[in-house]
Formats: structure tokens, sequence, C-alpha cells
């Protein structure tokens, strides 16, 4: 239910920029010349396949994936060819001592300008928005392509895209029964998940064949793992040398002196180049990496060598773990047995570890070290994470076993410690006075499988229903709310919505009856009033972000529907169902405490919201809207929540979200209160809603 996802309207746009065989319906550009931007190609495909040209879309769809994946290629090749052929000079010293390592620089840069131009024409062509590069990193071409397949009758591609797509979306639960009607329908397929990252595939192979005790086949898979893993580093390290964004400036206001402006773009660069351990351990579309994901490799290498008889090998991986956690004892314990075992046929201490993970060590240290540097003398923010933490709880299939029982006390053991389950950060309660004597309670947290839930009805009319419903009408725009993106969920539904102060904007402009606007305006008070006093909170409760939606079936595109109205997530954190985690981080609006859903009808089909298990799978309650129907619940991890599709008519509510932090009240909010003030100061008076508590339950 969260607000704020990252807009795309604009990408429709990018059509009237290209050359019209690029249009719907007349395909994409030929091969041949400069590469065609992604972007374009992205806003193509969607433009064709809204327009029904469901061949046109698959064709532009499948252009954009390939036209993303040489752009990178490219980038990669000249960059790699000019860090050989141009080398950095060391300044000199004295005055022009600087000369001969600039003129490098501007050298290697010439160099890759010219290596880039013939394939990719000037680079402002492929600078795509941030949040089409979101569309692409969220995997949803593929989505778009599952059905444009579908169309087509080619059930195999349309059965790969569906499963590409969820390996990065598992939040959409209806997706795997569609898979299963791909086998049904279309015999044997394949399901190949078209960006697999191979060194994470041959991870999760390496650990599979180890925990069914196949030995051989796991180490086979890890050393490929690794080969990977170091292949995709120095990749992730030459791509972070790309343009950066100026945080915290604008580019053409942009003031600093050279050594400030090298100083600022240079650490950006180096933060991202930091970062690549975390980026390399983490699986498509999940948020936060596998814990200790590099020296876990080494951890299970060094355990399957002892067990196929490799010793040399076996001490080998554990020096090598131990290079990122000296203090181990569980492999110090270890590599002394394996020593133990060497000695008599050769000098153990002879067995050094591998040279690319001291390297990598000692490279990620020096950047710690220049970050923290950075932070403490040019007044920058930086936190080291903590990018290899061992004690953290890996609850997913490929957990180690805490101990191996066919191996003697004094053989080499494997094992890692579980942290404790996260305590809340207020003390939980419910059952508080429900302040009008009209709204009806129906179910608590215990009726709806959860904690901190309540369902309520007749929190307003029939008739405020309506009139809601009116002023909606009249006010909501097509992605408002969303930054103008129309279908920010679902492409087979559009989204509108209009805020508070844009309700009473256009009341006192006469748009829509002032009474009516206000209403919006009285009801959401009423709603917070409610929240604030049944879940018994000892401080006042802020609106966060108030927003009046519709969600409109498209007609024509509601057959095989396989998606959700809005995707499984919490309001306050990251949902990460592999990981059976929430991370309360960033971009989460972390200060939400509450939420509620107000709703105003009942006439369409479809729309069930639902509360699941953390897996994103496993529904505990399902809710039907009605007219003034409530659900609302706290914001964290403990509810998880999202809206089955809305496959006939439309589907309106007042959606609310609160804090108990005062630094995060809605602006807008605000700027209604002074709205309302001033309204009744011209004696316009309150609408004729009577808000007031009586008759306390």
């Amino acid at each position: 239910m969260a607000s704020g996802s990252q807009p795309w309207g604009a990408l429709l746009l990018l059509p009237l920029l290209l050359p019209a065989a690029c249009r719907a319906g007349s395909g994409c550009v030929g091969e041949g010349g400069p590469l065609e931007p992604f972007d374009a190609l992205y806003a193509t495909g969607v433009q064709a396949y809204y327009g029904g040209d469901f061949a046109g879309a698959a064709r532009c769809l499948e252009r954009a994936l390939r036209s993303r994946r040489e752009l990178r290629d490219t980038r990669l090749r000249c960059r790699r060819l000019c860090l050989g052929q141009v080398r950095l000079a060391a300044p000199g010293p004295g005055a022009g001592g600087d000369l001969p390592f600039f003129s490098s620089v501007l050298g290697r840069a010439g160099c890759v300008r010219r290596c880039e131009e013939p394939r990719l024409g000037a680079a402002s062509r492929h600078r795509a928005a941030e949040e089409v590069r979101a569309d692409f990193q969220r995997r949803v071409p593929y989505s778009y392509l599952q059905r444009a397949y579908i169309q087509l009758n080619k059930l195999e591609e349309a059965a790969n895209a569906a499963h590409t797509f969820f390996m990065a979306n598992p939040e959409h639960m209806e997706i795997q029964q569609d898979i299963e009607n791909y086998k049904n329908t279309a015999g044997k397929v394949s399901l190949i998940d078209r960006e697999a990252k191979q060194h994470m595939e041959d991870y999760s192979a390496g650990v599979k064949h180890y925990d069914k005790e196949e030995y051989e086949l796991a180490i086979d898979f890890l050393e490929s793992a690794l080969k990977g893993y170091y292949s995709e580093d120095e990749d992730c390290q030459i791509m972070c040398e790309g343009p950066q964004r100026f945080e915290e400036h604008e580019y053409l206001e942009y003031k600093a002196g050279l050594y400030e402006a090298i100083a600022d773009h240079y650490m950006q660069v180096l933060a991202c180049k930091h970062d690549c351990v975390r980026e390399l351990a983490t699986r498509s579309g999940r948020i936060s990496p596998i814990e200790n994901f590099l020296p876990l490799h080494y951890d299970y290498l060094q355990f399957a060598y002892y067990r196929v008889g490799d010793y040399v090998k076996a001490l080998e991986c554990a020096k090598s773990y131990l290079l990122f956690h000296p203090d181990d004892e569980d492999v110090l314990e270890n590599a002394s047995y394996y020593k133990g075992l060497l000695e008599g046929t050769m000098d153990p201490d002879t067995v050094k570890p591998r040279k690319e993970a001291k390297m990598l060590l000692r490279r990620h240290k020096l950047e710690s070290h220049l970050l923290q540097v950075a932070a403490a003398g040019l007044g920058y923010t930086y936190t080291e994470p903590n990018y290899w933490n061992r004690y953290g709880a890996r609850q997913d299939e490929h957990s180690v076993p805490s101990s191996i029982s066919s191996e003697p006390e004094e053989g080499p053991r494997l094992f890692l410690a579980k942290k404790p389950m996260p305590k809340s950060d207020r003390e939980l309660k419910e059952g508080g006075p429900l302040l009008y004597s009209d709204v009806k309670f129906v179910y608590n947290s215990q009726q709806l499988n959860g904690t901190q839930r309540v369902l309520l009805d007749n929190v307003i009319s029939e008739e405020q229903c309506r009139e809601l419903h009116r002023v909606a009408s009249g006010i909501m725009l097509a992605g408002d709310g969303y930054r103008g993106k129309t279908s920010p969920h679902t492409p087979n539904e559009r989204f509108e919505g209009a805020t508070v102060l844009k309700a009473l904007k256009y009341g006192y402009e006469g748009r829509v009856p002032l009474k009516s606007a206000r209403l919006f305006y009285d009801i959401s008070e009423k709603a917070r009033r409610i929240v604030e006093s049944y879940f018994m909170l000892n401080s006042t409760l802020y609106f966060s972000y108030t927003h009046l939606v519709c969600r409109t079936a498209l007609s024509g595109q509601q057959e095989r529907r396989n998606d959700l109205s809005h995707p499984i997530h919490a309001d306050n954190c990251l949902l990460d169902p592999e990981a059976n985690e929430c991370w309360k981080e960033p971009p989460a609006y972390t200060f939400r405490d509450y939420s509620a859903l107000l709703y105003m009808n009942a006439d369409f089909e479809g729309g069930e919201f639902i509360f699941t298990e953390m897996d994103a799978k496993t529904v505990t309650a399902s809710i039907k809207p009605k007219c003034g129907r409530m659900i609302s619940f706290s914001s964290g991890g403990e509810n998880p929540h999202g809206v089955k599709a809305v496959t006939k008519g439309q589907r309106c509510a007042v959606a609310l979200w609160f804090t108990l932090d005062p630094l995060y009240r809605e602006l807008e909010r605000i700027q209604a209160d002074e709205v309302i003030a001033m309204l009744d100061q011209e004696h316009l008076g309150p609408s004729e809603m009577n808000i007031n508590p009586k008759d306390e339950l």
C-alpha cells in the first residue's frame, strides 16, 4: 500500500522522438548504425502492447532487452580496452608536475569515447530516466512480454518471461500457478531465468550438491561460482566508473573548485566500487544480500575438499576463509586439524590463502579507509557496512547443518549462529474505544490471524460514500500521487488519485462543491481519531500521507490475469520474502507507524484486500471492500498485505498512513489545516458531517 512509486509516465513521450519505423504497428528499427536507446524501444513496446499490436510489442521489448545488454557490454569492452592501452601516469614534483597524470586521464577519456561512439553514438542518447532503469531492474519488461506472448500463443516464451519476472518479483503470488498452467498446456517447458547471474546459479547448485553430500559436484560448482564471482567483481568495478549523480547539487549551479569537484565525483565512484561486494551477493529482486556470501564459498569448499581427501585444498580454503574472519574458532580448529593430516608429507605452512581473496580484501580495506578519510575531512556522511557478517541467520533451503554427525569429535565442523528475533519498538495494545456510536466493530487481530489489525464497518454512511465518490470523479488525475504513473502496480488497471489539499483547493475555486471537498478532510480526521483510540496509543498520531485512490479494470485486459492490483508489501520496510525479513531502511517509508484503508464502494469484481505471512504467499486474511468498511493495522513487517486484481469495474478508497513522529507530518495536511482555518474565518462553516465523538463505546 506504500505510495510514492517511481514514475514512468514520461516514458510514453519517447516514441514521438523516434523514427516512424519504430512506432507501434510498424515494428522496430532494423539492425545497423548506432545502438538504439533501450528506453525508447521499451516505450515503443509498451505503446504497441496497449495498442493491441502484440507482435510489435514483443519485437520491441526483446530489442530493448538486447539493447540494454549490448550497451553494458560495449561500455565494459571499451573501458577495459582503454584501461590496458592508456596507463595513468604518476604525478611528478614541482609546478606542472600534475600534468602527466591529467594528460593520461584525458587520454583515457578520449580512448573510451572513440571506442564507444561508433556503436553507441552520442552518450546523451543512452541516459535513461531513473524510473525506466528501475523498471528494468525489477524486470517489468518481462511482465509485458509474458502477456504479449500469450496473445501470440507462444506459450514457452511466455512461460520463460513469466519465470524471469517472478524470480525478481516473488510477491506476485498468483504467477506460480500461472507457470503451472503453462506446463500443463505447453507440455514440458524449461523455465529459463533469462536474467540469471551465473555465479549465483553456480553457488546455489554447489550448495545443493553439498547438502546431498555430493562433494565432488559441489566442488565443481563452487569453484565455478568463485571464478564467476571474481569476473563479475571486475566488471562491477569498471561499470562504477560511469556517470554518477551529485546528490546535493544541481549541475548547472555547481560551483566547487577543481579538487573538490574531483573528490565529489571520485568518492561516489569509490562508494559504488566498495558496494560491489553487496551487489554480487544479492539475488535478483531481493533487497538484502546473502550474508557472508564470498567467505561462505571457501567455508563450504574447505569441508568438501576434506571429504574427498584433498587436504591441501581444504587447508587452502580454510585459510582463505580466515582472511575474512580470523577469529572464527571453528574454522581455526578445522585448519589445525588439516595441518595435522598433512604433517609428515609436506610442510603445512607452505599452503597459503588464495591470491584473489587476499587481493580483494586488501583493496576492500583500502577503499574503506579512503571513504572514512573523506567522511572525516570532506564532510561526507559514511558508515561502513558489515559486508561479511557471519552471525546472520540464513533462513533458506541452503542453511548449513549445525554439526556433521558422521564425523568423529576431532573432525572439522561447520555451523552458523542464529541471530535473535527483533523486538517491537513500542508496547502493542488494542481494544480501545471506537469513539463513534455508529461505527461497528467486526474483527480484531486474533480474528484476522495477525498482530495489530482491526476491521470496522459503518465508519461513513452510504450517502457519504456516494458524495465522496462524486468528489473523486471531479478531482482525481491518472497517476496522481505516483508522479503521473497511470498504472504503478499493474498494466491491467488505471490508477487515479487525489490529495486532501487538492480537494479543498478545487472546492474553494468552485470546481467541486466545497461541502463535498471538506467531507474528504473530515472523514480522514475521523479515521485518524479511531485508529489512535483503538490501538490505545499514548502519543499523538499524525497524518503521514492521505490519498483518495481509485483502481479501474481496463477492458480487454482481464483474461488470464496472474498479477495483483497491488503486490504484497509492508508499509514501512522492504519485504524480503526469501529471507523472511522486512528491512527497515530507505527507500521504504520507515517513519510510518499505522495504516488504514476506508472503502467507498463494493460494485466491482476482485479487489480483495489480503494479509499474508512474510513469505508473501500464505494468505492469513482476506477482506472484501464495501462502503464504510475500514481496515487498519500497524505498518511494519508483521503485516504484509496487498490487493487482488480488480477484474471489472472501479474500486475506490481513502488510503491513510500515520506516524508517531511529528517530524514526518504530512506537509499537505498542515496546509489543508490552514485552509480549513481560513474557511472558518470566512464563515464558510464546516461540513454538515458530524465528526465529534459521542457515546464512547
